[in-house]
């Protein structure tokens, strides 16, 4: 990784440890935590108010997406979810318990308060499928083709190398298996300067792709059914996108699922 790269990564490192200590500590005043994003574009104001009072209030007050991937990833009953840069747990907890009690939800993030800050308010909240990594989004402490279904919450345009977190979804999912995330798209008229322009790198902006460029990248990295729909306006000419597509099945990924963990033969 260059020092460029090093130097990014470490700002965003920072700035998400430190949201995470604003929201550890203020629950512990009487008034509870204060929402990091109080906009409409970004954080908690995203989920619906069901979604928001089943959750302990530091998972929803450390909310820092721009969107809500688990309102679009169509989880099922037994699923295994995997969260990428699950922060405060919000959608990690969320799909713990659509997936129940027979399926998983794992969550992946680099920064250990972030981690620390889930671990608690999963314990809040009870839920006893979850599992909270830590690591990159561009090496994923899971073996390949375990994962039902890859989540994001405006994450992925964090990365300064989007073609390994992409291969990295694709290597964990089974045959079949599909992503539903949510993140920032440049219109295809900007180019990357101007998306600079518009936000610096941490705040969700700088690092975008455009809608041409994401969708190059998938079907690089082997995905099918590429879907990009924009939801609402971020800054000028950007937008929080839903992003889906499938891993489909084929000869060569049907070998690799019968000799993935838990295959009888």
């Amino acid at each position: 990784m260059s020092e460029q790269n090093t130097d990014l990564r470490e700002t965003v490192r920072r700035r998400y440890a430190a949201a995470a200590l604003q929201v550890a500590e203020g629950g512990t005043g009487c008034c509870g935590p204060q929402a990091i994003e109080v906009d409409d574009t970004f954080g908690s104001a995203l989920y619906t108010a069901d979604e928001r009072d089943v959750l302990p209030t530091e998972a929803v007050a450390a909310s820092l997406g721009c969107g809500n991937p688990t309102a679009v990833a169509d989880l099922r009953e037994g699923e295994r979810v995997l969260g990428l840069g699950s922060g405060g747990g919000i959608d990690v907890l969320l799909s713990a318990r659509r997936v129940g009690p027979t399926g998983k939800a794992y969550g992946l993030d680099m920064t250990e308060e972030m981690l620390a800050l889930a671990l608690t308010n999963a314990e809040k909240a009870g839920a006893t499928n979850v599992e909270f990594l830590k690591g990159t989004i561009e090496a994923v402490p899971l073996p390949a083709n375990t994962i039902d279904v890859v989540i994001s919450n405006c994450v992925i345009n964090l990365s300064t190398d989007k073609p390994a977190v992409f291969a990295e979804m694709f290597r964990v999912l089974t045959p079949g298996g599909r992503i539903g995330i949510s993140d920032v798209v440049a219109d295809d008229t900007l180019f990357p300067a101007q998306r600079a322009e518009r936000g610096d790198y941490v705040g969700c902006i700088a690092g975008a792709l455009s809608f041409t460029e994401y969708r190059t990248s998938l079907e690089a990295a082997g995905f099918t059914d590429i879907e990009i729909t924009p939801t609402h306006t971020v800054a000028d000419d950007m937008h929080s996108a839903i992003i889906r597509a499938t891993k489909a099945i084929t000869e060569d990924t049907g070998s690799a699922a019968a000799a993935a963990p838990g295959s009888c033969c």
